[in-house]
């Protein structure tokens, strides 16, 4: 079994540990006090070491242990640690790494001092209130500052040897700040107004060190960065490169440990108590860049990722990580990435936790009911929202993007429902949140902020889910004289009830006439798409009123004559074929080729189509004819007679069958 030494005392070095502990691998880890062994975890192959090592201890453990690796995690401002651990490797044979955090983006008006003295000197020549924030060790050296028992505020661990250092250095007990971090920017910045700090003194600890949210909230109060540089050191290498080359030496694995989670509408008020907590468990976080700003936490690595692709990368990306928290917004299971991202993580431990739906939050903020209302999401994606709304008394539609709300409002509005009410939620749950309630035509006009969802209320929707909708709901004459053919109403119940769409078929309606077939096609198939192939003019401007007239945003109406109009189609689904036009089997054909599958229903009132049509119900599996006669009722002068139709054949074919 491998033997390998990790000298810690940083969150790289925690995470070093934590990644050796599930290899097969004996671990030492030598961190300098009781509170750094008390950060790290608990394994049967690790061994702690507590206390400062002088030199020759060094030497000595590295002689009696044997390790075929020595990682130098310790901090980057440790140089006296770091020379001594690399002279016990040289002398002793030892092979070692130097496990380097990068060099942080410091503002421009940082000053660069290259020690603690040139800082003692900068400072003893300036004016205001100081922050150091640099440990305790150095306390008394910062005393000779001029007026140090006023100016200066230590920040210091909330240890006891650190409050002796700072009564040793003279530090007022008001002026000692002893804390735990790590300190998010809001908690510097407050820290830093609290005492009306001039200057913030620091090393530059890197992203795990915290030193991004100092430098932002010194930048928030206007506040003075003084930067203690680093000692010089070439031959360092990050945390990710240090997991890998481990991979590599020593065949290691990893399984990757990935909480996806539900952060709620933003705020971090809305998020589930398990959200937060995995949120703070994470090595890595993951997601928008909104989300990170509010829920990251100092010393988490952070990937700006929203494509389950890309946040499967970025897991790949970063083995020096074990745990990785995903942030999605809302609820995991409501419009979620989580349904996509999962099946590409098949190596990896993972856990989805819900959280708080925009749906829920808003209704509970309008006080309505939602157990009814119908989701849609409009984000990024095309959907037929005037349907929705026409046919339901409450839709909950996700929105986002700019100008989507205002977009929403006018497409209602075309529809013939600008008189249903739209409440709106904008930035929900931040402190600028904003809820405004009219109907569409009086928001259609306004602006909403791309983070806004909608409830939609419709109190008399045209709820008709049976199919045969009546004939004179459909325009059939653009002029008196010229009326287009139209399937009649019993008829096309039949057919519609044969044709067996489902919410999400994708339809041709071949000879689509006035498109009466078509539009209910659209209305069944929410979700799916209709083609109308008609090749007469007459007929084309019928089907775009009746289009509109129906709000059927989900029928494409294509002008041509099939089968060459329906080459460029997708794969149909079902297939309706009102008139043929004598190329009836060029049709079938050409659906055929592009769905084996597809279910075809077809009408004929002449013979010959007849016995077009019957002659191809061998090429099927599945395959009927239906012969129908109707009979309709009317007027002659006080009575009523029955008027017969012509009667139609109904055929429904399905699979082609396979030829022996």
């Amino acid at each position: 079994m491998y033997k390998i030494c990790v000298f810690g005392g940083t969150t790289e070095g925690r995470q070093l540990v934590e990644f050796l502990n599930a290899q097969p691998c004996e671990v030492t880890a030598c961190v300098a006090t009781e509170y750094g062994q008390a950060l790290l975890p608990e394994a049967e192959r690790l061994t702690v070491s507590a206390r400062r090592l002088p030199a020759d201890e060094i030497k000595a453990l590295l002689t009696d242990r044997h390790f075929d690796l020595v990682i130098d995690a310790t901090h980057p401002y440790a140089a006296s640690i770091t020379k001594s651990i690399a002279r016990a490797c040289a002398e002793t044979g030892v092979e070692r790494w130097r496990l380097l955090r990068g060099a942080s983006d410091a503002p421009e008006d940082a000053v660069f001092v290259e020690s603690t003295e040139k800082a003692i000197e900068f400072l003893d020549q300036t004016e205001g209130n100081i922050l150091l924030t640099t440990g305790s060790k150095e306390l008394k050296a910062y005393s000779q500052i001029k007026d140090f028992a006023e100016r200066v505020y230590a920040r210091v661990l909330p240890l006891e040897d650190s409050l002796v250092l700072c009564r040793g250095a003279g530090v007022k007990a008001a002026h000692i700040l002893a804390m735990q971090g790590p300190f998010s920017e809001e908690m510097n910045t407050a820290m830093l107004r609290a005492i009306g700090a001039k200057w913030l003194v620091t090393k530059d600890g890197g992203a795990a060190g915290g030193f991004a949210e100092k430098a932002a909230a010194a930048a928030k109060t206007g506040v003075r960065l003084l930067v203690i540089g680093r000692p010089a050191e070439a031959d360092g290498i990050g945390l990710s490169e240090t997991v890998a080359r481990l991979c590599a030496r020593f065949s290691f694995g990893r399984v990757p440990h990935v909480c996806v989670v539900g952060i709620g509408p933003g705020s971090e008020a809305a998020q589930t108590g398990e959200v937060r907590a995995a949120i703070e468990h994470a090595d890595c976080l993951i997601g928008a860049a909104r989300m990170l700003e509010v829920a990251a936490r100092p010393g988490q690595l952070r990937v700006a990722a929203i494509a389950p692709d890309a946040i499967a990368a970025a897991i790949a990306a970063h083995p020096e990580c074990s745990n990785f928290t995903v942030l999605m917004s809302g609820d995991t299971g409501f419009f979620s990435g989580t349904k996509k991202l999962l099946p590409l993580l098949p190596n990896c431990h993972v856990r989805v936790l819900p959280g708080l739906s925009s749906m829920s939050y808003l209704c509970a903020r309008l006080g309505k009911r939602y157990e009814e209302a119908v989701p849609v999401s409009l984000h990024g994606r095309e959907h037929d929202i005037a349907a929705d709304v026409r046919a339901q008394e409450t839709v909950f539609a996700l929105v986002g993007g700019e100008g989507g709300m205002a977009k929403l409002c006018a497409r209602l509005v075309d529809a013939g429902l600008g008189a249903v009410r739209v409440s709106v939620g904008e930035r929900l749950s931040y402190p600028d949140e904003k809820i405004t309630c009219g109907t569409a035509a009086e928001l259609a006009s306004r602006e909403f902020d791309k983070l806004s969802v909608a409830l939609i209320e419709n109190p008399a929707p045209d709820a008709v889910v049976t199919h045969g909708l009546p004939d004179e709901v459909f325009l059939r004459e653009m002029d008196p004289a010229h009326v287009v053919p139209m399937t009649k109403s019993e008829v096309r119940a039949v057919c519609l009830s044969k044709l067996a769409l489902t919410e999400r078929a994708v339809c041709w309606d071949v000879g689509a006439g006035t498109g009466s077939v078509s539009i209910e096609m659209a209305l069944q198939a929410k979700r799916g798409r209709v083609y109308a192939v008609e090749r007469q003019e007459d007929a084309l401007a019928l089907l775009a009123r009746n289009k509109a007239a129906f709000s059927a945003e989900n029928l494409e109406i294509v002008s041509g004559t099939a089968p060459a109009a329906c080459e460029a189609l997708p794969a149909p689904t079902h297939v309706f074929l009102g008139g043929t036009a004598g190329n009836l089997n060029g049709i079938l054909d050409a659906a055929l080729r592009k769905n084996p599958h597809v279910r075809i229903v077809a009408t004929a009132v002449t013979l010959e189509s007849v016995g077009a049509l019957a002659a191809r119900m061998a090429d099927f599996e599945k395959a009927e004819c239906v012969s129908l006669q109707a009979a309709r009722a009317r007027t002659a002068g006080s009575y009523h007679l029955m008027q017969g139709q012509n009667p139609v054949y109904i055929f429904t074919m399905q699979n082609r069958r396979e030829q022996a």
